[in-house]
Order: C-alpha cells, then structure tokens, then sequence
C-alpha cells in the first residue's frame, strides 16, 4: 500500500462546521484521481479498527483502473426549457414532498434524535441497525438535496460523534451496514461537495470495520459478524448458506472510497468478491445469473435453484451497470461489469420476465422469479427496482431493447399501484401470466382484483416502484412520468401518515388502512428524494454525474 498521512493535520481540532448556503454543483473539492499517497482517517481518539491483528494477510492489492475514460453517451435526456406554468406547477409538487420529509424530520429530531428509527405511531425509537443512528446518518444527503442547511450542519455535527467501536453484543448486517452507514457518510460528503473532512473521516472508520469482516481465509466476507469477536481475536468463516446481496453487494461503495481516498484495501476486497461472480456465472443452474442462497465459505455459488431480480439478491445486478459507469468505463474491470450485466439481463429476460393479463391490455411487465427452472410468477415491490436497472443499462450500453423492457418493468409497478385499492401495490402478489409478451386475452380475477393472489399486503415505505419511475423521467425526458409519481406520492403520503411522521401499513389490500409502528430509515433516505428529485431541476444529482447506490446515496462520478 502508498504511504499514508492523516486527512486533519490538526488532530486536536475538528474542522470547521461551515456549509456553503449554496448547492455544489460544479465547484466541488472531490478528487478527479484516486489521491497519492493514500488517506487515513483522524480517528479523534475513538477505536480504530486497524489496529485490531490480521489474521490473513494480503501480498498484493487489485488497483483502481486508471486512465482517460471511455466515451459514453449522456444518461440523462436533453430537457428544453419548460413553460412558467410547468415549473410553477412541478415546484408545487416538489415543495409538497419536502413538507412531508420535514415534518417526519422534525418529529425525529424531537423523538428519536441519533436513534436508528422514529417510532410513528407511537412517537418512540427504535433500535434497529446496531443503535449508530441509522436514520440520522441515512438522511444526511437528503438534507443537502432539499436545501436544509442549517439541518444538516445539525445532522453532520451529531453523526461525526457516533461510535463504531466494538461496543455491540452479538452480530451485525454487514451489508445494511455498508448501504445505509458507508453510504450515508460518503453521499454527504459527495454531494455537499467534498468540503468537510470529518464525513471522509468517518466513511473510513465504518469501511474500516466492515473491512475486517473480509479478515477470512479465501478473502469472502463474514456477512453476518460480531465486531466484538474480531477485536478478541476469534476466527470468523464465511456462511455456507448465505443471501447473494448480503454476500457480494459492496462494491459501489468500496470502489467509491478507494477513489476518494487511494487506499486499494477496499476495492482490493470487492474485487475478490466479483471475481468469484465473474468465474461462477455460467456453472449455476441457471447460467449467468447467481441464485439467492450461495456458500461463500468455499465458495460455491452454483448449488441452489431459486433465482430472482427481487428480494435476497437485488443489489448484486444493480451494481453491474453501476459499477461500470463509477468507473467511468476505465479498462478490463468496467469491461469485466458490462459482460456480467449483458449476461444477466439476457438469462433474467428469458427466465424470469413475464406479460400480466390485465384488464386494459397495458403494454407491461413483471419481474417474477424462477425456481428449478420453472417461472415463479410472482411480483414484488422491491423488485421495481429493475426497471430503473434496465433503462440505465441500456442508455450506458446504447441497447434500446433494454431501455424498452425498463420502460414496460417501470410501467407495470406504476399500474400496479394505479390498480390497487388504496393506490399503493402490496409487498408480494402473484399475476396471471400472458402466453408471450403479446396481449392476451382478460379474465377477471375473484372480487375485480388485478392480483391473481397476494401474498403479503404489506407497504412499508418502499422506494423501489418511485426510483424507476425517476430514471425513466430523467432518462427519457417525458413528463407524464412526473404525473405518475404524483398520483403515487399522493396516495403513499395520505394513507401513511401519522400524528408525528408516516408509518407502514400491515394490508394495503384493505380499506382503511391499518398502520403499524415501523418508518425504516429508507423512506428519509431513497423513498421521499426520489419523489422530490423527480419534480426537481434535472442537473439536481444528474445521472451522469452521480452513481446512486442501493440506498439512493449520491456518489459522484469522477471528472471526465
């Protein structure tokens, strides 16, 4: 590894807590290049995860591909200017969503402050994400976005003094670690403009925990790990029986902080993950895709049949492309991310994808599963995510056919929800499959149901139906897009909201309602930026010059 100096050379002063009135757009403080000699953090006297014994050394660290990017063409659509009228009528709207976010801040402020979740209904905390503060940290870039200054420099100074020493009893999830903490803390100092080192400073020490759940004989990570065994010295293996996007699902935000920092250890690590994904892709059972369950102690990756874009392994295809623009197309290793995407988008397409039959004949589709071979036609909310997937893909790749099935996969969450009783699609449900992905002829269901069966009627804030209607918006520049977020913001904010914030619903499949006592950190952190970002200025985190992670956090993208 380069030699290392800390970020503060004062370590006996913070920095200052001054932020610019002003977005960051482009005057920004964030290297082009990965910085030489490498970064190391000013722990400000807390534990630092570094010195804690290796048991498996490294001789040699992969390196961040260097060199003049590739040429690609713009994600984003080209937007003309819009009429007063229009911008009068979006910014109302955007305006709308920022109320709602905070309102739901405020009552975290007053009630759960540095707490991981507000409790809604009954104005508590929770304690769900090892007791860091999982709300505070996961919220910080949304705070920035919506121009809440003075709120995030509240936010900033609280999130600097949290302790991620080995303090917690039991194991922690690695992986919603990595998402919500590590990206947390590197989309806040992304987008606020690399100013503060104290956000850089802290996205180390997390990474630097996270790192040694890597400390494994073949270098696979220990998903689910107890910090306290580590620093005692125990050994701790890989599962034998592991989800896939808990096991493979940090390389955003890996790479991400090795470009900030030049320290190879992260990307070094991720890049052993990826190619045990790369060299196993075409020997499961379902070639060039991973399934759900994988043992990541030998590794094996080929011995389970259950197969899907949604739940359990989601994350690990929606870095592919992802990871291919991070790296702004540099080399063999972005190279290696755009095969294994072509890969798994082809068998996905052919396995898993499916046409409803619908009432109206809607041109869509459904992300479904495929379990020993055969088509599970089952849909997911989480799953809408691909949709946004599919019309990234294709606009990096320049591959309309992809673009297209992001459209009709954004399109079939939109209907979903439009078609539901309460406006809002459940949590899982299963379809009438379509012979082909031609129309074909309506049955009605029992009750005028669109859903042949609902497996769990649950909405718990999720992001995933919006975040692909705001790629679309932004990828395609057609604003009925915008009106497809409205009418689902409208119903999402009305049927969740409480005395103090907005809460789950046990059963959307019912009128009224009934909520329950959860507000996960990701509707502050993806579900309200995503409604407020779709009504926003289009160069407000562009796509082409920000790589959003699975938790919505904006990376930024190297300068070209």
């Amino acid at each position: 590894m380069s030699p290392i100096f800390p970020i503060n050379d004062h370590k006996d002063s913070a920095p200052s807590t001054t932020v610019s009135p002003d977005p960051l757009r482009s005057s920004h403080a964030c290297p082009t290049t990965p910085p030489t000699p490498a970064l190391i953090p000013d722990t400000q006297g807390r534990f630092d995860w570094r010195t804690i014994p290796r048991r498996h050394s490294i001789d040699q660290y992969s390196q961040l591909p260097l060199g003049k990017p590739s040429p690609r063409p713009s994600v984003q659509h080209t937007f003309g200017a819009a009429s007063i009228e229009a911008k009068n009528g979006i910014a109302s709207r955007k305006e709308a969503v920022r109320e709602v976010f905070k309102r739901c801040w405020k009552s975290y402020k007053d009630r759960a402050w540095t707490k991981d979740e507000l409790a809604p209904i009954s104005g508590g905390a929770r304690y769900t994400f090892g007791s860091w503060g999982a709300t505070l940290v996961d919220t910080l870039d949304t705070l920035w976005i919506m121009e809440m200054r003075q709120e995030f420099a509240e936010a900033v100074d609280a999130a600097v003094q949290i302790d991620f020493g080995p303090k917690i009893d039991g194991e922690i999830n690695v992986f919603e670690t990595i998402i919500r903490y590590l990206g947390g803390f590197i989309g806040a100092y992304d987008v606020s403009g690399c100013h503060d080192a104290r956000l850089l400073n802290k996205a180390i020490e997390v990474a630097d925990m996270a790192y040694a759940s890597f400390d494994t004989p073949n270098r696979m990570p220990v998903s689910r790990w107890s910090p306290k065994k580590a620093v005692n010295g125990e050994e701790q293996l890989p599962a034998e029986s592991v989800l896939i996007a808990e096991a493979a699902s940090a390389s955003v935000e890996f790479t991400r902080l090795s470009q900030l920092t030049g320290d190879m250890r992260y990307f070094d690590a991720i890049s052993r993950v990826t190619n045990v994904l790369d060299k196993q892709q075409g020997s499961t059972k379902l070639p060039g895709m991973w399934p759900i369950s994988v043992n990541m102690r030998k590794p094996d990756l080929t011995f389970d049949g259950f197969f899907g874009l949604g739940a359990m392994a989601d994350s690990v295809y929606e870095y592919l492309p992802k990871m291919h623009q991070l790296l702004n197309g540099i080399g063999p290793v972005a190279a290696q991310y755009h095969r294994m995407y072509e890969y798994a988008m082809s068998t996905a397409i052919t396995h898993t994808l499916f046409r409803p039959m619908v009432h109206d004949n809607a041109d869509i589709l459904i992300a479904g599963a495929n379990v020993d071979g055969k088509r599970d036609d089952k849909g997911q909310h989480l799953v809408c995510f691909a949709g946004g997937m599919f019309a990234l893909g294709g606009r990096l790749f320049e591959n309309t056919t992809h673009i297209d099935i992001g459209r009709r996969i954004s399109e079939g969450c939109a209907w979903t929800y439009k078609n539901a009783p309460n406006g809002i699609m459940p949590e899982v449900f299963s379809m009438t499959a379509c012979p082909t992905w031609s129309a074909c002829d309506y049955t009605s269901q029992p009750d005028s149901s669109p859903f042949s069966e609902v497996g769990d009627g649950r909405y718990v804030l999720r992001p995933e139906a919006i975040e692909s209607i705001f790629y679309m918006y932004r990828i395609t520049g057609e604003a009925k897009y915008q009106d497809i977020a409205w009418e689902m913001f409208q119903a999402v904010s009305s049927h969740t909201r409480t005395e103090f914030a907005n809460a789950a619903i046990r059963d959307v499949m019912k009128t009224p309602v009934e909520k329950y006592d959860s507000m996960e950190s990701f509707w502050l952190a993806e579900t309200l930026k995503y409604f407020y970002l779709i009504f926003s200025e289009p160069d407000e985190i562009s796509l082409d010059d920000f790589v959003l992670n699975t938790e919505a956090h904006p990376f930024r993208i190297p300068s070209r």
